[in-house]
């Protein structure tokens, strides 16, 4: 079968660092996008932030934010949506707490936090380069409770970041896992571990939005790099990993590709497409 859906991770995929995009990538998905073939952004950043790179590139695709926890068409309108209870985001930021690990929650708008985030975040450091109508909300909170107040069922995904200590990443993950068997977790870098409700994983909302386009797992091409990609990689008719991809999606892929900042993706369509 051809390739009918491509669905491509942002950061250490599709972006060279945390903002740009290769003009080889670009002209490679208009390319596919010109032969009818649908593109979607599949990423763990919410889905404002997202947008702005699908609108960037020309997609009009439904896009896949948040791990899987949330998928919306072009205009914002909800296609899935699996939103964290206030118990588990308790859970989560307790634990967190407890290792003393920076954490915040998302939502399709960006980010809520009970702390300010550090300058070097990635959504403060896009920020400055966005016009004000087009940054990411970054909200501080007194405590959960206000949070669910404001955003009950609008809470898609926490993040727990550690850069000096992953041991201590390694450890609450652990404990996460044993204490919540009701979330998905999984890691985007090396320095993070990030939960969503189950349910939600890439690789389920590739498998939703192929059943949604109507389409076949063999005419699905799944592109990412971390263990976040791990469960579309693994979907996906072709499944490829990055050069720079963690071993783990590399033996689980297909075909690997060049490296992110050597325009991988654009090799990648090019053989495939």
């Amino acid at each position: 079968m051809s390739i009918k859906l491509i669905c491509i991770d942002m950061d250490g995929t599709l972006l060279m660092d945390q903002h740009n995009i290769s003009t080889e990538d670009k002209e490679a998905i208009k390319y596919a996008v010109n032969k009818g073939i649908h593109v979607a952004i599949t990423t763990g950043r919410v889905y404002n932030c997202a947008k702005l790179y699908s609108d960037l590139i020309g997609l009009t695709t439904p896009i896949i934010a948040s791990n899987g926890a949330f998928i919306g068409d072009s205009n914002g309108d909800e296609i899935y949506n699996n939103p964290l209870n206030i118990e588990d985001a308790k859970q989560f930021l307790e634990i967190a707490k407890k290792y003393n690990l920076f954490s915040y929650l998302t939502a399709n708008f960006g980010i809520v936090s009970l702390e300010e985030l550090p300058e070097t975040n990635i959504y403060k450091v896009l920020n400055k380069t966005l016009r004000k109508e087009e940054q990411i909300k970054l909200e501080v909170l007194n405590n959960i409770d206000d949070i669910y107040k404001l955003y009950d069922g609008q809470i898609l995904k926490g993040v727990c970041l550690e850069k000096n200590d992953t041991n201590k990443l390694l450890i609450a993950k652990k404990e996460l896992q044993e204490k919540c068997p009701n979330l998905e977790i999984v890691s985007s870098w090396h320095d993070n571990f990030e939960i969503m409700k189950k349910g939600s994983s890439k690789g389920e909302a590739v498998e939703y939005l192929t059943k949604y386009l109507n389409l076949d797992k063999n005419e699905v091409m799944c592109i990412g790099d971390s263990e976040n990609d791990l469960s579309m990689i693994k979907f996906a008719g072709i499944g490829v990993a990055m050069g720079n991809a963690i071993d783990k999606v590399k033996e689980a892929a297909s075909f690997i590709t060049d490296s992110n900042t050597n325009s991988g993706v654009a090799k990648a369509i090019k053989k495939f497409i």
